[in-house]
Parts: structure tokens; C-alpha cells; sequence
């Protein structure tokens, strides 16, 4: 014991410094490595995504307390939670909000009755900030609704509607249990160091 409490007083900068890169991943930014094709084409696996994890608030580090309470999620926004089912960490598209009537056939989505599609091939969807590109070369999945989503909740759909396990199947997400919303993709397999933007 008295080893190791010698070795900590003279590395205590060191252990300082691991502490708050820690805290630092804990509370403010993390890395996410993409396990699936569920989000090509957007996302494809391997894709080492930036993820801000103050977006939805800051969180005392190394616990889900919230101490400073963050934006809203927004219809469009790639973010990471738990699944519910098993607790995997899970990234999906948020697509519908609390209050919202989500309706999807074919893999192609309605909200409030208004199709997102921008093209008659529905290869693209176009939310109120952002816009994005889907795939159904494996089909579009589970069909659902119509229904509307509760308050607090979100739904969540990957952007390879046939090639991903959802909302469709776990249910809606609730606002408190997102982890983080993903910015950018900085590096792919193929192309090494990238920074493009989600």
C-alpha cells in the first residue's frame, strides 16, 4: 500500500491529467464506431463518428445526471442511445417528434400525413434543417402506423429502412435517454481522415 501510494504522489500529474481526458469523454465528446450497415448511406460501417454529448445537456461526468439542461432533439439529427432492448449503443436518425403522427409504408415516411420524400424514388428526405439520403436496396423494412408519437419520445428509424432494427421494433425512444448527437464522420476505412458533416 505505501508503494502505491509513493507511485501516486509522484505521477499525480499524470493521473490528473488521465482524470480530466476522462471526465472530458464522459461529459463533453467521445468518439462512436459504426457496427452496421444500418445508416448507409450516410453512415457505413467502420466510420469513426464525432459525437457531441452536450448537445442534449451537460452531464455531471461519469453519470446520467444532468446539470445544465441542452437543445431539443430535431427531426433529421443522427444521435446514439441505448437500445432497449439489450442496451447495445445504438446511432439512428431521429425522423418524427413527441406530438407527430409518423406513418411509413415501404420504407418511405410520412409525417403529419406530408411525405418527406423530395424525389418520387424517395432516395432522399428532407427534414426542416437538414436533408437526408436513404437506401432501400434491401427493401423498406417493417411497415408502421399510423401513429403518433408521445410527448418526451422521439422515433428513430435507420437510413437503410430494410436493414435496420428500430422504432419499428424497440418502440420510441424517450428525450432523456439520448447519449449524444453525432457531427461529423472523421474517419472511413477507404478514405482515411475525412470530416464530413451530418
Amino acid at each position: 500500500m505505501k508503494k502505491l501510494l509513493a507511485l501516486a504522489r509522484s505521477n499525480w500529474p499524470v493521473l490528473v491529467c488521465v482524470l480530466v481526458v476522462l471526465a472530458g469523454r464522459s461529459s463533453l465528446a467521445d468518439h462512436y464506431i459504426v457496427p452496421s450497415g444500418s445508416m448507409e448511406p450516410t453512415l457505413i460501417p467502420g466510420d469513426r463518428v464525432l459525437v457531441d454529448k452536450t448537445s442534449f445537456g451537460l452531464r455531471l461526468p461519469f453519470s446520467q445526471i444532468v446539470l445544465i439542461s441542452g437543445e431539443s432533439p430535431r427531426a433529421g439529427d443522427v444521435v446514439i442511445f441505448d437500445s432497449p432492448e439489450d442496451g447495445i449503443r445504438l446511432i439512428k436518425r431521429v425522423v418524427a417528434l413527441g406530438g407527430d403522427q409518423v406513418e411509413l409504408r415501404n420504407g418511405k415516411l410520412q409525417i403529419n400525413g406530408e411525405s418527406l420524400a423530395a424525389d418520387a424514388g424517395a432516395s432522399e428526405e428532407r427534414f426542416d434543417a437538414t436533408s437526408a439520403h436513404i437506401s432501400l436496396e434491401h427493401g423498406g423494412g417493417r411497415d408502421f402506423g399510423p401513429t403518433t408519437v408521445p410527448d418526451g419520445h422521439l422515433m428513430v428509424l435507420g437510413d437503410s429502412r430494410g436493414n435496420s432494427r428500430d422504432s419499428r421494433y424497440f418502440g420510441f425512444i424517450k428525450v432523456d435517454d439520448l447519449y449524444a448527437r453525432a457531427t461529423r464522420v472523421f474517419y472511413r476505412s477507404d478514405d482515411g481522415f475525412v470530416w464530413l458533416p451530418l
